[in-house]
């Protein structure tokens, strides 16, 4: 494996990768709807093919395409948004319920909350005067406003963009071949393309199909543990096992709580968060690792890492998009020479 023998080869990587990731951040509501539609793409572009082999016009097809994703995104939408606003307003009748479960623990956090207070009053300097600020407030209602108007640009920006790469199809790998010099460089690129969109397709088909098995196994569950609305839950486990490790954690601590929410015993109460564990143990160390382990080993030091930067970069998204990135990167480096380390360290065992 080549590695570079200059230090300006380094440096001027290092600085090309924080302008790199500085454009990123700084251009997110731009750049992040175009890689969510480049990966829907790598994702969709089967079935936009197939349509084609029944002679149906490819933009057609990607029309028919787009519409499916929308129509079920809003289908979904619709059929949690009642059994969501039922949880939201039992909430203030279940919060004596959750204070009672939390008595065992009122002691240790009241310790915590005395120590916390002395440490303040210690580092307050004395004859300090309070400083008053003023800050404008849009409200809450300003806050939603302003989120949805983001979220529904960034919406149209995904469905604009991923419609005419469905249409497109290789159109942009046909002309990187016509420019390159060399047959090998063609041929390179033509592998590096169709790898990537292999693994890739095979990952996020893989992934999707296990995802909704744990939502159903989920959903059974909690409606046989007399918790509700299975509906939501199942779709709940689904979503949220698209973000490795952090996503089956944050969904151990909702069931956690709809458990105390719904159940007077403790023991009872735990019982929901357990199963989904179990749940997610058996998927997340047996069946997808055997599925996926012959196209895809990467470090799972790095995707921890990847899923926290990416995280912090984009947020839910930026970490739902954290591992395909990641697969991207290491399937291009194990194909350029000059890359080769990078993608061997990206390796898993």
């Amino acid at each position: 494996m080549p590695l570079p023998s200059d230090a300006r080869t380094f440096f001027l990587g290092g600085l090309f990768a924080l302008g790199a990731l500085a454009a990123l951040y700084v251009a997110s509501s731009i750049i992040l709807p175009v890689v969510l539609a480049l990966v829907l793409n790598l994702l969709l572009q089967p079935a936009v093919r197939l349509l084609a082999r029944l002679h149906v016009p490819r933009a057609v097809g990607a029309l028919l395409t787009v519409f499916l994703v929308i129509g079920a995104l809003a289908g979904l939408v619709a059929a949690l948004s009642v059994p969501a606003a039922n949880w939201a307003e039992r909430l203030p009748e279940g919060i004596p319920r959750l204070e009672a479960h939390l008595e065992v623990m009122k002691g240790p956090i009241q310790a915590l909350q005395s120590i916390i207070q002395q440490a303040e009053q210690a580092t307050d300097a004395p004859g300090r005067g309070s400083i008053v600020s003023v800050r404008r407030d849009l409200g809450i209602t300003g806050a939603l406003f302003a989120g949805t108007r983001s979220a529904l640009d960034g919406l149209f920006t995904t469905i604009l963009v991923l419609y005419f790469l469905l249409v497109a199809g290789d159109i942009f790998l046909r002309r990187i071949v016509e420019i390159l010099p060399t047959f090998s460089n063609k041929r390179q690129a033509v592998d590096i393309s169709q790898q990537v969109q292999e693994d890739i397709s095979a990952y996020l088909l893989t992934i999707t199909a296990m995802n909704a098995a744990v939502g159903a196994a989920t959903a059974a569950a909690m409606y046989l543990c007399g918790l509700g609305d299975p509906l939501l839950w199942g779709a709940t486990a689904f979503l949220l096992n698209f973000i490795p490790i952090l996503g089956p954690l944050f969904g151990v601590g909702i069931f956690v709580l709809v458990g105390m929410l719904s159940f007077d015993s403790l023991w009872w109460a735990l019982l929901p968060p357990a199963i989904y564990l179990g749940i997610h143990l058996v998927e997340g160390e047996t069946l997808t690792p055997m599925l996926l382990a012959r196209r895809f080993t990467l470090n799972p030091v790095l995707i921890i890492l990847s899923l926290v930067f990416w995280f912090w970069m984009w947020g839910v998204l930026g970490a739902i998009l954290a591992v395909p990135m990641l697969a991207i990167l290491k399937i291009v480096c194990d194909r350029l020479r000059p890359l080769k380390a990078l993608g061997h360290f990206l390796e898993g065992e």
